[in-house]
């Protein structure tokens, strides 16, 4: 069983800003609950009992750790070699559990009863309301109302572990909607509930908790890639980004590593030229969105707008903040791919390695058009989820 280190290896401050990111914008009601979750936080995050039961359960219930797969056919198509780190085989189905795990271990020590939760393609509310039934806690996931009709699988599933979805019918009714619905009913009874939040966004500590967490991701790439080629490191690393969890677990061990470029892939919807986008760093311009300063998609007065993407977990009008930091000093290199692009990504991967990804993980297999690799170079792509939640979207995007 492997021991994760949770060292912060991230380029943050005491105040949770990563350059000019991040910071904690919260209402008067909650400051005490920030203050006290983030003393819980640096109390057991190097606890070794907490530690031990964070490994034991990823190991045992999550099932990590996941494979690193070398896809040889996707590999001969671009010329290169291309290894996918199969966070689509975890326990619910993406990477969302990992996160999971120790926010859920973490609101268990400090005596909450309730866990609330936002989710847009509903695997952060799968994970939730798994993280629940498990300790025994209660929990309620808010979900846009046009997000519950295209993930009703996952919905299912939510009811079925013993949570309640609650429809957001307020804006579009996506990912934007359902976070300020779920920070609104946080703010209802901060004593008794706990907001496990499903990305790298939100005010600190949020966003470093969650990278912390999903940094199992990177550590376990680093060890299989040295058994498998001799190697630790990668050249690149590829990952989509909604808010950036999965790519802040997997980008996590490689931010201090200038030699491993890191890719950041956001939904660019129908065009970044287009209103109807998600791309709100290529896009974006930075302003205050759900409690931290980060790259933010507004209007000309300067009001955040709706985004839009084919993909519910990247149908987000911001970007946390480590994400917004890496970009802006150039540690990432960020590419827009559109639904069409997206599209393609998930037909060649489903017709040529027999695996049927996300409609977020297509999104980081759009990407790989917009680089050109050499034929030594490796690539890691991390896919972070299972596509059986976005069936009807494939067939609607008439690629079946």
């Amino acid at each position: 069983m492997l021991h994760y280190p949770l060292t912060n290896l991230l380029p943050v401050d005491a105040n949770g800003y990563y350059g000019e990111f991040g910071g904690a914008y919260v209402p008067e009601q909650l400051k005490a609950n920030i203050d006290e979750l983030d003393k819980a936080f640096r109390r057991y995050v190097d606890d070794s009992a907490f530690n031990a039961e964070f490994d034991r359960l990823l190991h045992d219930y999550v099932g990590r750790p996941t494979p690193l797969y070398r896809a040889d056919k996707l590999s001969e198509i671009y010329g290169t070699n291309i290894f996918l780190k199969r966070e689509d085989l975890n326990h619910t189905g993406a990477h969302k559990i990992n996160n999971a795990i120790g926010l859920g271990l973490l609101a268990k020590r400090m005596g909450k009863r309730r866990i609330i939760a936002e989710t847009g393609a509903g695997q952060h509310g799968v994970a939730a309301a798994t993280v629940a039934a498990l300790l025994g806690l209660e929990c309620s996931v808010y979900m846009g109302a046009e997000d519950v009709k295209r993930q009703r699988p996952n919905v299912l599933r939510m009811e079925m572990l013993g949570a309640t979805v609650v429809p957001v019918t307020s804006g579009n009714s996506t990912l934007n909607n359902a976070v300020d619905a779920a920070l609104a009913a946080w703010c209802a009874a901060p004593d008794e509930t706990f907001y496990l939040i499903g990305s790298a966004v939100g005010p600190h500590p949020y966003p470093e908790m969650v990278a912390r967490f999903q940094s199992v991701i990177s550590f376990e790439i680093k060890k299989q890639l040295k058994e498998m080629t001799g190697r630790e490191n990668p050249d690149y690393v590829i990952a989509c980004i909604g808010g950036g969890s999965n790519a802040a677990g997997a980008f996590y061990h490689f931010i201090n590593e200038p030699d491993v470029k890191l890719i950041a892939v956001e939904a660019a919807g129908k065009g970044v030229e287009t209103d109807e986008t998600a791309a709100s760093i290529t896009q974006g311009t930075a302003t205050v969105l759900h409690g931290s300063r980060t790259m933010v998609l507004t209007d000309d007065g300067g009001n955040v707008r709706e985004a839009y993407s084919i993909s519910a977990g990247l149908d987000y009008p911001g970007i946390g903040p480590l994400q917004a930091h890496l970009a802006s000093i150039g540690r990432t290199k960020v590419v827009a791919v559109d639904d069409d692009a997206a599209l393609k990504g998930a037909l060649m991967l489903s017709r040529t390695e027999g695996i049927i990804p996300a409609l977020e993980s297509s999104h980081a297999l759009g990407a790989l058009d917009a680089v050109k690799f050499g034929p030594d170079d490796v690539v890691v792509i991390n896919l972070s989820g299972r596509g059986d939640k976005d069936m009807d979207t494939y067939m609607k995007g008439c690629i079946i």
